[in-house]
């Protein structure tokens, strides 16, 4: 009963294959390509995998890449199945104005930060947020209702536009200081603190909505870069699309099984 999850964003494919397509399955192998090079996924890091038995995945790239994906499957002749977002799913129910403009990777990211939520404790109001090449912060109320979210600029994304349009300044490598005292070290501190400044905003309207501290998640290839910023205490999660995709495919396989 392996598994194959596959988390297509802005820049790269992360992959994980699962003992089984179930909450808490033991990772057998695990991967990233950048898109550049996703052609070469079935002559290299898949080549000798175990055949999975099912697969799901989200992408925020486009029908072209989902094709790309489709073809490197036919190694194995299994179909690529991908999350749509709907009005209710594994008990998050989807307060967009138009639910299925919402990201997958949004949509599913919140589903597995609320069961992750659930299998630690109560239910409460939860904040989510993805730290990539963009930056998503999601709130839901306690019931699991998606009440709205942010979307901004990523870290690199706001450092190229400075760099493109003031004239003088660089990408830079510089650290976050409280009073940064040199260009680069101000780049750097102005972009996390901008994020940070958001996520505080919306933690902020959640608390005052709900009546209730919020449980914070982050997650995202940059989200250890974040969290020392942060003003609240967030769990910094791995891959919460990961966690996700596991359980909306054992809740599919399951009803599909009744």
């Amino acid at each position: 009963m392996t598994f194959l999850a596959i988390d297509v964003g802005n820049t790269r494919l992360k992959w994980a294959l699962f003992e089984a397509a179930q909450p808490g399955a033991a990772i057998l192998a695990h991967g990233a390509e950048f898109l550049e090079h996703i052609d070469r996924l079935a002559e290299g890091a898949w080549a000798g995998l175990p055949v999975p038995r099912h697969m799901l995945g989200c992408v925020v790239a486009g029908d072209p890449i989902k094709h790309r994906v489709a073809e490197q499957m036919e190694l194995w002749d299994v179909p690529a199945r991908w999350v749509v977002p709907t009005l209710e799913e594994a008990g998050v129910t989807n307060g967009y104005d138009q639910p299925m403009r919402l990201g997958a990777d949004r949509w599913v990211a919140m589903i597995g930060a609320r069961h992750r939520m659930l299998a630690q404790g109560p239910a409460r109001p939860l904040l989510v947020v993805m730290v990539g090449t963009a930056v998503t912060v999601e709130a839901l109320d306690a019931e699991g209702r998606f009440l709205g979210g942010l979307i901004l600029p990523g870290h690199g994304i706001m450092l190229r536009a400075l760099e493109s349009g003031t004239a003088g300044l660089h990408v830079p490598t510089g650290e976050v200081r409280m009073f940064p005292s040199n260009t680069s070290d101000a780049l750097t501190s102005g972009g996390t603190y901008a994020i940070a400044g958001a996520v505080e905003r919306m933690y902020q309207h959640l608390l005052r909505h709900c009546g209730q501290e919020p449980v914070c998640m982050m997650t995202g290839g940059a989200g250890w870069k974040m969290a020392p910023s942060m003003t609240r205490p967030f769990e910094l999660v791995e891959n919460l699309i990961f966690d996700g995709l596991l359980v909306i495919a054992a809740r599919r396989l399951a009803a599909n099984a009744a």
